[in-house]
């Protein structure tokens, strides 16, 4: 049952008409930005609430807003669906962006840039929104190329650095290559319907469609999995998320939290018909999210950077995501991603408050002892690192052993590397919070005097975000999504070893880092090269740049040099040469004089007469 209102657009339309004032007043306003950015978002929320409201269970809103292309026999409609996966995304997206929103005022406060920041910021959940929103695939993929410019903008916003502007651009350029994927997917699925007059790709009708999508459903599936790789930071092209932490830290909230790293999940749930048709595709989200949840897993184990710490947490988390949807398990995945954008919007608002507080501070050494100088952050960061470590009845851990129950049912293995990764996440988050809150205080003299709790405006959204990552974990989205298949729930004995991995992550992290503070460093010492590698990030980025970066650059360079001036331009200067010395011979035929013109009439004539006579 599809119901049609009219009023669906303005959840999009709002943060819009934020991006406007931001753009066109927000220079001469600056007070009214901080009203006008946030309050755009918490009014799109209130509406995604309406609307949720409204929602007929097991059916769908629907806002045909305009007839957006007509080319030959291929239609688009800009037009947006409100069903069970869209609202989940909705909400999520304006109710933690909003908070995210009202967070920055503060972090962002005395920032002469803070119009432009904000009017990237609205723009952002602009582009997550159309994307969630979408009906059709044409429309989705104007906000997952939405998102890819905002990201752009966004983490190169301090671009006076310029390693700031190497990151922007680096994730720019590295989501290119996934989009690329995910482009030609597209294209298979208009070549394969179109040769059947079916031109749209309008996602119901898709469905409907199915049996003819079969014959191409392996192919097109990777290659919009691919897409997801790229968006929502998986193996191979992860690379670009951890250096994403070069934007401002409410940014990367936003980010890593509720809009676009989690757009590849979004874009798999939405099409889990095409991918039931494909089983050797879903196992290859399955294999590719457990190793990218290990192999991120153990380089946050070794980070000191705060927010490095939090960034390859979040490509682990994603990596638990897409083992749920591999598996066939995608309430649970979605059920996940909601409860990871509470609890680590949470953890990087936290991250964010202390460094407010040790005066830009990131490298965790240079922190410790600060729960008895900033109380609000520090009880509100245990919430976060208990709801992510899995330790009920926190919101983390309901989400993470419906899927690790999912992947033990159907692959045992990715289960047990699932498990090990819940180990690694209780550990490298206890380490977080241990390093930052207890023990000494290892920060310099001159910090330790001025540290202090950051501003009523930034602690009052981390008591909101961890008061969801308490009781996340009780909102029945499986249930909510139950007409796509409600995943049965975790066992006992399963779910007691599960936390016993928590608690013991935890333990082992407060054991090294306050009880024994020594011992780390010997352990790191006896690792020895290993430990150097998992330390530099296994070298991948550094393989990357031997072999992709620098041959392109030196092509470049070769193309620049040689190739251009000597073979383009030299081919181009040697037709004009060749045009100049020519018409100079043929130049010295136009004499004026009347009699050569009729003499050269008369030899042409004489000529073709010649040829006509000895034929």
């Amino acid at each position: 049952m599809v119901i049609e209102t009219t009023w669906l657009r303005w959840i999009v339309a709002l943060p819009a008409l934020g991006v406007l004032f931001n753009v066109f007043v927000g220079r001469r306003a600056t007070g009214a930005v901080k009203l006008v950015g946030p309050g755009v978002v918490g009014l799109a929320f209130l509406l995604a609430v309406s609307a949720a409201l409204r929602w007929p269970g097991g059916g769908a809103l629907h806002d045909h807003v305009y007839t957006w292309i007509v080319a030959g026999p291929f239609r688009a409609e800009a037009g947006l669906r409100f069903d069970a996966l869209a609202m989940v995304m909705t909400l999520v997206v304006t109710g933690v962006g909003f908070v995210i929103h009202v967070y920055s005022v503060g972090y962002m406060h005395g920032d002469r840039a803070i119009a432009r920041y904000f009017a990237y910021l609205n723009l952002f959940t602009t582009a997550m929104l159309i994307l969630v929103l979408a009906d059709n695939l044409v429309l989705l993929f104007v906000g997952w190329e939405g998102v890819g410019l905002c990201s752009y903008l966004l983490i190169g916003f301090w671009y006076e650095k310029p390693e700031n502007a190497a990151a922007g651009k680096k994730a720019f350029l590295v989501n290119r290559v996934g989009d690329a994927g995910f482009l030609l997917g597209l294209f298979l699925i208009v070549a394969t319907l179109g040769g059947h007059g079916i031109w749209t790709l309008d996602v119901a009708a898709l469905e409907q469609h199915r049996d003819l999508l079969r014959a191409v459903a392996l192919p097109v599936c990777l290659l919009l999995f691919v897409g997801a790789t790229g968006k929502s930071a998986q193996l191979p092209l992860y690379v670009w998320l951890p250096d994403a932490m070069a934007g401002p830290t409410p940014v990367s909230a936003l980010i890593h939290a509720a809009t676009m790293v989690t757009a590849g999940v979004y874009m798999i749930a939405r099409l889990r018909f095409l991918y039931a048709l494909a089983p050797a595709a879903l196992t290859v989200v399955a294999v590719t999210g457990a190793l990218t949840a290990l192999f991120a897993a153990a380089i946050a184990t070794a980070q000191m950077d705060i927010k490095k710490v939090l960034a390859y947490s979040t490509i682990s988390q994603l990596g638990y995501m897409f083992l749920g949807l591999g598996v066939g398990a995608t309430g649970a995945a979605v059920f996940h991603l909601v409860t990871h954008a509470f609890f680590k919007a949470l953890l990087f608002l936290g991250a964010g408050s202390v460094m407010h507080g040790l005066g830009g501070e990131q490298d965790m050494e240079r922190m410790g002892g600060l729960g008895t100088r900033m109380r609000i952050t520090f009880v509100t960061m245990a919430a976060g690192t208990l709801a992510i470590a899995g330790v009920p009845p926190f919101s983390g851990f309901f989400s993470k052993d419906e899927i690790l129950w999912g992947a033990w049912e159907a692959a045992p293995v990715l289960a047990a590397i699932g498990l090990f990764v819940a180990f690694l996440t209780a550990f490298y988050t206890g380490r977080l919070f241990c390093m930052t809150f207890l023990g000494e205080c290892r920060a310099a003299e001159d910090v330790q005097h001025h540290i202090h709790e950051s501003p009523g405006v930034m602690t009052l959204p981390l008591v909101v975000l961890a008061v969801l990552a308490c009781a996340g974990g009780f909102l029945d989205v499986p249930g909510l999504l139950a007409g796509e298949g409600h995943e049965a729930h975790a066992p006992l004995a399963f779910m007691l070893f599960a936390t016993a991995l928590a608690a013991g992550g935890l333990g082992l992290a407060w054991a090294l880092y306050v009880k024994w503070p020594g011992l780390p460093s010997l352990v790191a010492w006896r690792l020895g090269a290993f430990y150097r590698l998992v330390r530099d990030k296994f070298r991948v980025d550094e393989l990357y740049d031997a072999t992709l970066v620098r041959p392109v650059f030196a092509l470049a360079e070769v193309s620049a040099t040689r190739i251009d001036p000597q073979l383009i331009d030299g081919a181009v200067n040697g037709a004009g040469r060749v045009v100049s010395a020519t018409s100079g011979a043929w130049r010295r035929v136009q004499t004026g004089n009347v009699q050569h013109y009729a003499l050269s009439f008369l030899a042409g004539a004489l000529v073709l007469l010649g040829y006509w006579v000895t034929r």
